[in-house]
């Protein structure tokens, strides 16, 4: 039986929108992923479809990745496979020629927000929360989020973010540029699709957030906020290395290159999905909620 899955309806204004279905919290389960990479790459090739809109069915956009995922993934080339198919899919996401907004009710934790920030605006209610909130499990953002994020909010701000798995609400993070707009429940999915519309007629920038530089700091005072990152988590965290290991993919990207960070990031991910520390806290987590199904990103 799938666990989860994407539904896709194409409006007459020529935008598709995709909707992630996996209740309470449209988890991103390894069936999400696979129905959403066939929803997009449908949307893509159809002459109707001008503009894509992602979303979340019910209140959710998606609380990150199902934590059953830890279960069910025993080989390195298992997740090798899953991440390949990810990282292909945010890079048609990215670079497609049909522009996509992320239309933002709720949670958009870990993988949530990190599939967010590949589309080309973000659109959110008042209602909204926001964070890469993946090392309290071990493991550091492994869909691009440790290259996004400094590039859409500042290096200081997507470190505090990373290193504290701390939700930003929706006001917070439209000041600091993550999100383009907030408006009401009523009227986020109308105004999503015309946010693309606009994008497709050259009305509105696209924006690829991978590419953007305009607000990263010098190289110069970048290597002192990062060398200070590091102080900090050894001082909070001192036998953990998985907040290090973040602040070097981080580092990768500024130094050599969003791509170069994006494979560091990667190859971390996947090492770290496999240590004892990745397992020693996915069980405590279980073993704290036992009573609830969990979710990678979820703060309840």
């Amino acid at each position: 039986m799938a666990k989860g899955t994407t539904e896709m309806e194409v409006g007459s204004d020529g935008v598709a929108v995709i909707y992630v279905v996996n209740p309470p919290v449209n988890a991103l389960s390894i069936d999400v992923w696979y129905s959403l990479k066939r929803h997009y790459e449908e949307a893509l090739q159809r002459e109707d479809v001008k503009a894509i809109v992602l979303t979340g069915s019910g209140r959710s956009f998606s609380a990150g990745l199902d934590v059953s995922v830890f279960a069910d993934i025993h080989k390195p080339e298992q997740l090798k496979d899953h991440c390949i198919l990810i990282e292909a899919m945010t890079d048609i996401f990215e670079d497609a020629g049909k522009p996509s907004v992320a239309a933002i009710d709720g949670p958009a934790l870990g993988g949530g927000l990190e599939i967010s920030m590949v589309c080309q605006a973000r659109i959110s209610t008042s209602n909204a929360q926001l964070g890469l909130t993946e090392l309290q499990f071990g493991v550091i953002p492994g869909f691009g989020g440790t290259q996004r994020l400094p590039r859409l909010v500042g290096l200081t701000k997507a470190l505090e973010m990373m290193m504290l798995s701390k939700p930003i609400k929706a006001e917070e993070a439209h000041e600091l540029g993550l999100v383009d707009a907030v408006v009401s429940p009523n009227d986020l999915l109308n105004d999503a699709r015309r946010w693309a519309l606009d994008i497709c007629e050259s009305k509105r920038p696209w924006v690829r957030a991978l590419y953007k530089t305009d607000k990263l700091e010098s190289p110069e005072v970048a290597r002192e906020i990062l060398n200070s990152a590091r102080v900090q988590s050894r001082k909070q965290a001192a036998n953990l290395q998985h907040p290090l290991v973040c602040i070097d993919a981080v580092e990768e990207g500024i130094v050599s290159g969003p791509r170069a960070g994006l494979r560091k990031e990667a190859m971390a991910f996947q090492e770290l999905f496999f240590s004892g520390t990745c397992k020693s806290l996915i069980h405590v987590f279980f073993s704290q909620r036992a009573t609830s199904k969990v979710f990678l990103g979820s703060q309840t």
